[in-house]
């Protein structure tokens, strides 16, 4: 079946790129027809049907997540491709809820729109509805924000998801922002009006987490005064979010498995079962497919849980977002603290966009909270900046950064000066494996610098250095380091 000369029409209002997308389109053998607003689009449509239509959002007049409901109610097959500039997480759940057939953050790749185009038409050729909603959804904060392309994948995820009681897995290293996005999935969803129940499998001893989890009876076991609902009776008709499920004893794993397959349990000392109705949403910082490797995680669990998948990325791999995310933690501790929120200069924003983040968003929050503090003026400059954190160590908050800034060493302070002659040297002398062998060095560093400060504790030391136990294991074992 072919796809060529069927009419596809264009709704943008920016004349350079409209011309851009047109050609592009044209030049996959596709029939283009342009508009420069929703409204001229919508005219043209009472005359006669494409077969599908790609619109910008924020144009003259009539926006396109309107348009979209226009066309949607003359004709809900209609595939419509939705592109904005303005990308983030409600304008995405929106487009989805609205029907749209795809969202398209700008920029996109030509080849990636081509791609939609043409799958696009493959279902209109088809007959086949494209989703439709008609619940308006409750707003969401915007606790999560980001235009960096890792975290438009996030959104469109989330809006695709926006109908569905899916199982959905979370992967991301520690302070990405997981919970933030269960949330999130749970309030776009059909079970926003339940309750959403956390539970941090890492935070609870072994030997109660079958207990938080299914509840007991009276009597069940020493300190069993009184029956008690677990987490999963609490979450009925709503949402358990199972937050470093890696950590979950190999027994607990089993019940879960139990409750995954048939939607009931018993509690702890009981002998009648529980019924419920509950959807599970699952994250981790760790590689669970290692942990089924080394036997840790059941591999049928691991299935069961790995229906959808978002992973979300590292800080250092959404620079760009940064400065808006600083801005927002800003306003937030000056509102929690009573006074006025602080603002960046360009020069301190340039040298924090260039750092590592180790501890990602969380680590973002806690340095925004310690200068809200601690920076003497509205203007944030880079001398107020703490030494641990430009110097490349992991900041720890506001307590004792003070000090800490005070007395570092002088070779922490220079030791960007320092690895900078170091390359040129290395550069200049032509020897290979430049960044590598400085990576190789750094990480080396830090590993025994973190097992020192924690007297040895693995745990203890992934965590300072902002990884997972995992990653760190693997680089003991790389590197030799006993």
């Amino acid at each position: 079946m072919t796809t060529a000369k069927q009419p596809v029409w264009l709704a943008e209002d920016d004349d350079s790129l409209r011309k851009v997308m047109q050609r592009a389109l044209q030049r996959a053998d596709l029939s283009v027809r342009c508009f420069a607003s929703a409204d001229a689009l919508l005219e043209a449509f009472a005359e006669q049907t494409p077969a599908v239509v790609i619109s910008d959002i924020r144009m003259p007049g009539m926006d396109g997540l309107a348009l979209l409901a226009q066309l949607h109610h003359s004709q809900p097959q209609l595939p419509v491709i939705i592109t904005t500039a303005h990308s983030d997480l409600d304008s995405a759940v929106a487009a989805y809820e609205g029907g749209a057939f795809e969202y398209l953050p700008k920029p996109f790749d030509l080849d990636e729109l081509q791609a939609v185009v043409e799958r696009a038409l493959k279902v209109a050729a088809e007959l086949q509805p494209a989703p439709h909603g008609d619940d308006p959804l409750p707003q969401l904060g915007q606790e999560i924000i980001g235009e960096a392309p890792a975290m438009q994948e996030v959104f469109r995820a989330i809006g695709r998801l926006s109908k569905s009681n899916i199982t959905v897995l979370i992967n991301g290293e520690s302070g990405t922002g997981k919970e933030l996005v269960a949330h999130a999935l749970h309030r776009h969803s059909p079970r926003r009006e339940g309750k959403f129940i956390a539970l941090n499998m890492a935070a609870i001893p072994a030997e109660l987490i079958e207990s938080e989890l299914f509840g007991h009876e009276k009597g069940a076991f020493t300190g069993a005064a009184a029956r008690r609902e677990g987490r999963f009776e609490q979450a009925n008709g709503g949402t358990l979010f199972l937050d470093e499920i890696g950590d979950m004893p190999q027994e607990a794993q089993t019940r879960l498995l139990r409750v995954l397959a048939d939607g009931e349990f018993f509690r702890v000392g009981g002998h009648t079962s529980v019924k419920v109705d509950v959807r599970i949403i699952a994250a981790t910082h760790q590689n669970l497919e290692r942990l089924v490797e080394s036997g840790s995680f059941r591999e049928d669990l691991f299935h069961r849980l790995n229906v959808i998948r978002i992973q979300l990325p590292r800080l250092a791999e959404r620079r760009q977002d940064i400065p808006q995310l600083m801005r927002y933690f800003f306003q937030r501790a000056a509102q929690e603290l009573g006074v006025e929120s602080k603002a960046l200069s360009p020069a301190a924003e340039q040298q924090l966009c260039q750092l590592d983040w180790p501890g990602n968003v969380r680590q973002l929050e806690n340095v925004c909270r310690w200068l809200t503090v601690m920076a003497a003026g509205r203007e944030v400059l880079p001398a107020d900046l703490p030494q641990d954190l430009v110097a490349g160590a992991a900041p720890s908050g506001a307590q004792g950064s003070d000090t800490a800034a005070l007395n570092a060493p002088l070779v922490a302070q220079q030791w960007p000066q320092l690895l900078e002659r170091w390359a040129s040297e290395e550069l200049a002398a032509e020897r290979p494996d430049v960044a590598q062998r400085a990576v190789e060095t750094a990480e080396r560093v830090l590993i025994e610098a973190a097992l020192n400060a924690t007297a040895g504790r693995k745990r203890d030391a992934a965590d300072k250095l902002g990884w997972g136990r995992n990653t760190l294991t693997r680089k003991l074992k790389e590197y030799g380091i006993h």
